[in-house]
């Protein structure tokens, strides 16, 4: 497990260091943390839940017409399976390229928000470890969401859905996400509500519809149960309540906090309704794992002294720290994590 402890510990640094770095030096050191998470992640052997799915599916692809390869099932993926199959790579190849996009977002997320190395050490336990190195598609649908959610929350709705639509090619569930767009806005409403909508409704049909019937089988006709994904729900909603109790003080720009309070409201809702969709819920919950990342970065900011600050890093330190060590010892299908394998050299 050292490989995924050296993952929490290296944004700790970041965390407890005493002396603020200069600008471009903390980004620098933010920079080398990402690309080392980006290695382990994108070369990692016979790690992760869907290994053993994803590397049959590569060499299938590789023997298909490029047409036909984007049929397959997420013409995103497919696309890079077989681009990287012709040009005589390997799943490792496959893996790192979509590590690096979600690393990239993750970045680009962590680095909007007033405590990055924190929102870093946030994400480490669930979303990198476990999403990052076990969910391969949706981890790069994550990753352009994570851009995606940047851009809406400074108002540009734009640049907001063009992420979303990119993220969709990869993991047709993204496409879940546009509304946000239209709910979240606060200028040109009506506006916005008609492109998004329209949006929405052809990617829907392009890239979800098909997939539907499968789905709606899959994770709520058959009542596939994801083991978990009650206490996953739940860390949703341990953020979204504070956020919506303190929503001012967590986020003072009104466009943002407009953002966030929706889609705490929106980890609300999953709660309820785990109990009869695990799995269709569980994923869908995955999209809101950014709103651990805002609140629990911003909690520090909530203490009127550095003693209380320390106190409340300290605590969010301890609650991800156990949160990695319950998984990585005691999670049903921690097997297909632990040990930690690099790719053969």
């Amino acid at each position: 497990m050292l490989t995924y402890w050296a993952m929490f510990w290296l944004p700790l640094i970041g965390v407890l260091a005493p002396m603020p770095m200069v600008r471009s030096q903390g980004r620098m050191m933010f920079v080398s943390v990402c690309a080392v998470f980006t290695i382990f992640m994108g070369l990692r052997h016979q790690v992760g839940g869907d290994w053993y799915n994803y590397l049959p599916q590569f060499d299938y692809i590789a023997k298909l017409d490029f047409l036909d390869a984007l049929t397959f099932k997420d013409p995103g993926y497919e696309a890079l399976d077989w681009i990287v199959a012709q040009l005589g790579g390997s799943i490792y190849v496959v893996n790192l390229a979509c590590a690096s996009v979600m690393m990239v977002g993750t970045y680009r997320f962590c680095r909007s928000l007033p405590n990055p190395w924190l929102a870093l050490l946030v994400a480490v336990p669930y979303l990198l470890i476990v999403v990052g190195m076990g969910y391969t598609r949706q981890a790069v649908a994550i990753g352009f969401a994570m851009f995606g959610l940047v851009s809406l929350s400074k108002g540009r709705t734009i640049p907001f859905v063009a992420n979303i639509l990119l993220g969709a090619l990869f993991h047709s569930s993204a496409v879940l996400l546009l509304p946000i767009a239209g709910i979240a806005s606060s200028r040109n409403r009506i506006w916005t509500v008609l492109w998004t909508a329209a949006a929405f409704v052809i990617a829907y049909f392009v890239l979800l519809e098909p997939e539907t019937e499968s789905l709606w089988k899959n994770y709520v006709t058959t009542e596939m149960q994801s083991v978990g994904a009650f206490e996953r729900v739940l860390m949703n909603v341990v953020a979204a309540v504070p956020l919506l109790l303190f929503r001012k003080q967590f986020v003072k720009d009104p466009q943002a906090r407009r953002l966030w309070i929706y889609l705490s409201l929106l980890a609300l809702v999953c709660l309820p309704f785990v109990f009869f969709a695990s799995t269709a819920v569980d994923r869908l919950a995955l999209y809101l794992i950014p709103l651990q990342l805002v609140v629990f970065s911003r909690f520090p900011d909530l203490g009127h002294s550095l003693t209380a600050r320390t106190i409340i890093v300290v605590g969010v330190v301890a609650y991800y720290g156990t949160v990695q060590y319950v998984w990585l010892n005691y999670a049903i299908q921690r097997d297909y994590w632990v040990p930690y394998h690099f790719m053969p050299m």
